[in-house]
This record gives structure tokens, C-alpha cells and sequence, in this order.
């Protein structure tokens, strides 16, 4: 073979290894669990169908061990498409310029139209780095049999719920169930008993730092929780918990309500009665705000294949591949021109949350991860010894001083 050729032939193998490497789209993805595994499963085969150039590896990791690696992905060799969460878990690597600016994707498939009610969430000063697929309502989730035993109606105020918890309590049925054993759903309550009494520009005030944890509005949130704790209204012992085993006392109607994302329904168990209401409103004053936790897919800003990783995006977006999506997620498709499934509790969480006066993501997902940490930390503390509430709160004072250099 001439020189010529072995130089051609050379040229031709290198171009053609190029052409595999652009054509291979790395996705690391947190869905590991069955049902959102098999939904992303179809999603991408169809993805491949129209973009047969396109060939797409998947990483899968389980939900916790997928926090704690995607630091190190971003920094190091991050893959093309990471999975994560809008809000401040999103702000916190787009400040630290791990996170490729996608507004380019935004304007060329007119998502800030059919995105309008999660655009705010996706962005940082402006511009857009990433793109919803699903969110979700939180709120009282109820054993329906237990309320229509005692002749309860779902509340509508905080003098309403709190005689609905104490008729519970007197019959003896805990009136709440929650499991704080992994700290997160303790800071569901604080969230809406801090939206429902200070309203939500204080509550992102406060998740960005600007807020004293020692704040006499602060102190007016832990106080209306407060009522909850001395009257003995959330379940015993719900620190030995997780919030999957404080499901059971709901089951079984040894308690009758649940503060919780929708991601619950799917696991109340067949022939049982379960219903759910709004949080109830605090201050008459204050609008009715709501946790809408955001889940999103990103490009990494050091990613390889940004072209494929961008189609890949515009796909997610599109209104019919929400609709599929969430269908099997049992959750809402931030696509505004899509369908949402016909579940009763998806229904009224899409009514909830459209006529809602604004939405939060949750309080690791808008504070800083260190302020986070701490603060899920002190909202059990205080559940199990509430009497501890200002040595608590001049903790928090001390990590927000730190965190956010006030």
C-alpha cells in the first residue's frame, strides 16, 4: 500500500472514530427505580428512533448514592446529560460553572410559553440551564374512613385543622404521621407553616440567606408549630422512622393524615379510602403558597457532546413525551400543552398548584446545601425537644452567617 493511501486510509479511520465519539450521548441518570427506569427506557428508544445517529449510553445510580457522585461528575469527567433539581440545588453548580447555559434551547422551542409556570426555577440571572420534566403537589393525604368515622371535613383554616387533630387525638388515633428518621420531612412542615405564615417572599428571603433564622417571623412559624408538638398530635417516636415506614399508621388507621409529596399515592394500598386537601391557611393575609418540587435534566458545562445533549433536551421538553412520561411517573408535566394522567389526586394537584399565588421547590432544594444540612437537622431537634427552640435557632443564626458571609 503507497504512502498516499496508508496516509488516506489513516485520515478516513480517525474521521469515522470522530464521527462515533459526536454520535455517542453519555446520560447518568438518578431513576433508578422501576417505574421511572422503564418510562426513561422508552423515552430514549424513541429518542434513538428519530435520531438513529445518535447512540445513547446510560449510567443508573440510586437516588442517594447519585447525590453524593454527581459533585465529582461535574468537576472531573462529567457525562453529556446529568439528571437533577431546579431551585437552588441547580443555582449552586450554575454559580460554580458546572452547568451549561441552555437558553438557546428555551428560545429555539418556545419553552418560556409552555414552561412559563418552572421557568423561574431554571433560571440565574436571566438565562436558563436546564429543562423540567415533572413536578409535583404537596399536602394533607388522609385516611378518608378515619374522617367520615368522626364526621371530619377536610380544613380550610388553622382553627379548623387543629379541632380536626384534636377530635382525632381524643379517640385515640394520632392525628399526623410523619417519619423524620432522614430529616427531610420535618422541613416539609417548616416550609408550609413558614409560607402559610410569613408568605413566600419571606420564605425565599430566608432560603437565600437574607433573613435572620432568629427573625421574629421565624419565631412566629415555630410557635404555630409549636401548638402541634405539646398537644401530641404528630406520631410517637416518628425520629425511629423512615417517611416509607410512617406510612403504615395511615394504612392501618392508627393516623389519619399525611404532609407529603404526591409521590405517595401510588403506594396506598388497593380497596383503602385515602383523599387530600390544600395546608390549610395560617394568616388570612397571606397568600396560599405551595412546594412544588421541580425534577430537570442538565448539561454539564464540561460535557463532550453538547450538540447531541442539546436535541436531547428539546425532546424532553416536547408536550407529547411529558405526557407519556408522567403518565408512569404519576406525577405533572411542567408542559403546559401537555396531558395530564386521570388520577384523582393528579387532577387536583394540577388545580392546586394552577390557581396556587406561587410556588417553592423544598428547603434543600432553595437554601444552600450547607445551610440545608443544618437547618433539617434543627427542625427534627425541635419536633423531639422543642423547648430547645432558641439554642436551635442561634445555631441556625451561625450556619446562616457562615453559608451565606452576612
Amino acid at each position: 500500500m503507497s504512502l498516499k493511501k496508508i496516509f488516506t486510509a489513516s485520515a478516513i479511520s480517525v474521521a469515522m472514530m470522530t464521527q462515533a465519539l459526536a454520535g455517542t450521548l453519555v446520560i447518568n441518570s438518578n431513576q433508578s427505580d422501576p417505574a421511572p427506569k422503564k418510562a426513561w427506557a422508552e423515552l430514549i428508544q424513541r429518542f434513538q428512533a428519530e435520531n438513529p445517529d445518535i447512540d445513547v449510553k446510560v449510567n443508573e445510580y440510586d437516588h442517594e448514592g447519585y447525590k453524593s457522585a454527581i459533585r465529582n461528575w461535574l468537576v472531573t469527567s462529567p457525562p453529556d446529560v446529568v439528571f437533577w433539581f431546579a431551585g437552588n440545588r441547580m443555582k449552586y453548580f450554575v454559580e460554580r460553572g458546572l452547568l451549561e447555559d441552555v437558553s438557546d434551547v428555551w428560545a429555539d422551542n418556545a419553552l418560556s410559553d409552555s414552561m412559563s409556570s418552572t421557568k423561574a426555577s431554571m433560571s440565574v440571572d436571566g438565562n436558563q440551564y436546564g429543562v423540567p420534566y415533572s413536578f409535583y403537589q404537596w399536602g394533607m393525604y388522609y385516611n378518608k374512613d378515619m374522617f367520615d368515622k368522626y364526621g371530619l371535613s377536610e380544613p380550610k383554616t388553622w382553627e379548623e385543622f387543629l379541632a380536626v387533630c384534636e377530635t382525632l387525638k381524643s379517640n385515640g388515633i394520632a392525628p399526623i404521621t410523619i417519619g423524620t428518621k432522614y430529616l427531610w420531612t420535618a422541613a416539609g412542615w417548616f416550609d408550609y407553616l413558614n409560607m402559610r405564615t410569613n408568605g413566600l417572599e419571606y420564605h425565599i428571603d430566608l432560603m437565600d440567606g437574607k433573613i435572620p433564622y432568629t427573625d421574629a417571623g421565624v419565631r412566629k412559624t415555630f410557635a404555630n408549630w409549636k401548638q402541634l408538638i405539646d398537644k401530641g398530635y404528630f406520631l410517637e417516636n416518628h425520629a425511629s422512622y423512615s417517611w416509607q415506614e410512617a406510612q403504615a399508621p395511615m394504612f392501618n388507621g392508627e393516623a389519619a393524615m399525611y404532609l407529603m409529596g404526591n409521590f405517595l399515592t401510588p403506594n396506598f394500598p388497593e380497596g383503602t379510602n385515602f383523599d387530600f386537601f390544600q395546608f390549610p391557611e395560617i394568616n388570612p393575609g397571606v397568600g396560599m403558597f405551595e412546594d412544588a418540587p421541580t425534577d430537570t435534566v442538565h448539561i454539564p458545562a464540561r460535557a463532550k457532546n453538547k450538540e447531541d445533549a442539546r436535541k436531547f433536551l428539546a425532546y424532553v421538553a416536547k408536550a407529547e413525551n411529558q405526557t407519556i412520561l408522567n403518565e408512569v411517573l404519576n406525577q405533572l408535566p411542567p408542559n403546559k400543552y401537555s396531558d395530564s394522567a386521570d388520577n384523582k389526586f393528579l387532577v387536583e394537584g394540577s388545580a392546586m398548584l394552577g390557581a396556587a399565588d406561587g410556588t417553592a421547590q423544598f428547603y434543600d432544594r432553595d437554601t444552600d446545601p450547607a445551610m440545608a444540612s443544618e437547618g433539617m437537622k434543627g427542625f427534627q431537634e425541635f419536633m423531639i425537644n422543642p423547648d430547645r427552640l432558641d439554642k436551635i435557632l442561634d445555631n441556625l443564626e451561625r450556619v446562616r452567617k457562615r453559608v451565606f458571609r452576612n
